[in-house]
C-alpha cells in the first residue's frame, strides 16, 4: 500500500478531477508511525497519526508529463 508510489501519482490525477485533495506522504515519513506488523489496518493508522501531525510534509503530485 504504501509502496507503490508511481500509482500513488497515477490515482491522484483522477481523483483531483473529480474535485478530491490529494495530499501524497513519503512512505519514510510514516514508517515511524508504524506501532504493530505490517497490515492493512496497521497502515491506516499510521496514516491518521501522520496526517493529524501539524508539522507533516506532503510531495506535489507529478502530472502524466513528469513521469
Amino acid at each position: 500500500m504504501l509502496r507503490d508510489v508511481r500509482g500513488s501519482h497515477h490515482w491522484a490525477g483522477p481523483l483531483q478531477s473529480f474535485g478530491h485533495e490529494v495530499k501524497l506522504i513519503p512512505p519514510q515519513y510514516i514508517k515511524p508511525y508504524v506501532k504493530r506488523g505490517k497490515n492493512d489496518a496497521a497502515d491506516a493508522e499510521a496514516l491518521y497519526e501522520a496526517l493529524s501531525r501539524p508539522t507533516m510534509r506532503f510531495v506535489p503530485v507529478k502530472t502524466a508529463k513528469q513521469h
